[in-house]
C-alpha cells in the first residue's frame, strides 16, 4: 500500500489526508516529528517537508497538490460538488492565491518572531483582505464553498483559514466583514471529514507496527 509521511497540524498535510480520505485510499501512515525527521523520508525527499506520498510502484509525490490531483485521477467521484467550468477555473486561482499570497502573510502574522523586522498586524490585515475576496466567491446557499458537497477548493484552503483563526480566535471571531467565511470554517471544523483526518498518531519509528490512514473501524 502507499506510504504517507504526514504531520497532524500541517495545513498541506491536512489537505493531502482529506484527499486520501475522500478517495478511500488506505495508506501506511507515518507521523513525522519535525524536530527529528525520519532518515528514510529525507532519503526519499531531501527537502524534508510534509506531506510525502510513496506509491507502491515507487513513485514519490512531494507536494500536497500533486497528492490531491493523484487522488482525483484515482477516483473521479472524490468530489460530488458538480461545479461549473468557470468555478473549476476559479478553484485553481483561489488555491494559487492561498498557496502564494495568503500563506506568505499568514506565516509573518502567526510566526512573526521568525522574521526580522515584520509588522504582524500589517500581515494580519493582508490576510483579511484576501479573505474578503473569498467571501465574495462563497455560495450563499450551500454549506461548503460551492455546493452542499465538499470540493477541492474546500480541502485546499480551509486548513489555512483555520490556522489564521487559531493565531487569535477572539479577534478573528470579531471580524464582521466575512460572515460566510466564518460559517464555512465552522462547518468544516465540525464536519466528520475534519474529525476523521485529525486522528492522533505517535511519531513514527522504524520497526513499529504499521498504522493505517484512514483508520479502519
Amino acid at each position: 500500500m502507499p506510504i504517507l509521511y504526514s504531520f497532524k497540524r500541517c495545513p498541506y498535510a491536512m489537505r493531502a489526508r482529506m484527499a486520501l480520505y475522500l478517495s478511500q485510499i488506505v495508506c501506511e501512515h507515518r507521523e513525522v516529528s519535525l524536530k527529528n525527521k525520519p532518515s528514510l523520508m529525507l532519503d526519499i525527499s531531501p527537502k524534508g517537508t510534509v506531506p510525502v506520498l510513496i506509491l507502491e510502484n515507487g513513485k514519490v509525490f512531494e507536494e500536497s497538490l500533486e497528492i490531491v490531483d493523484w487522488c482525483i485521477n484515482s477516483n473521479v467521484k472524490i468530489f460530488k460538488d458538480n461545479i461549473t467550468d468557470s468555478q473549476k477555473k476559479k478553484t485553481d486561482e483561489l488555491i494559487s492565491l492561498f498557496d502564494k499570497e495568503f500563506k506568505f502573510h499568514l506565516d509573518r502574522y502567526k510566526y512573526a518572531t521568525r522574521y526580522k523586522g515584520v509588522d504582524k498586524i500589517l500581515h494580519r490585515e493582508k490576510c483579511i483582505e484576501l479573505l474578503k475576496i473569498i467571501e465574495e466567491e462563497i455560495n450563499d446557499n450551500s454549506v461548503w464553498f460551492y455546493s452542499n458537497s465538499v470540493g477541492k477548493v474546500d480541502i485546499c484552503i480551509l486548513p489555512f483559514i483555520r490556522q489564521f483563526k487559531i493565531a487569535n480566535p477572539e479577534w478573528f471571531d470579531r471580524q464582521k466583514d466575512i460572515p460566510k467565511v466564518h460559517n464555512l470554517l465552522s462547518h468544516f471544523i465540525q464536519s466528520n471529514l475534519f474529525k476523521s483526518i485529525m486522528v492522533n498518531y505517535d511519531a513514527w519509528e522504524i520497526n513499529q507496527p504499521t498504522k493505517l490512514f484512514p483508520t479502519l473501524n
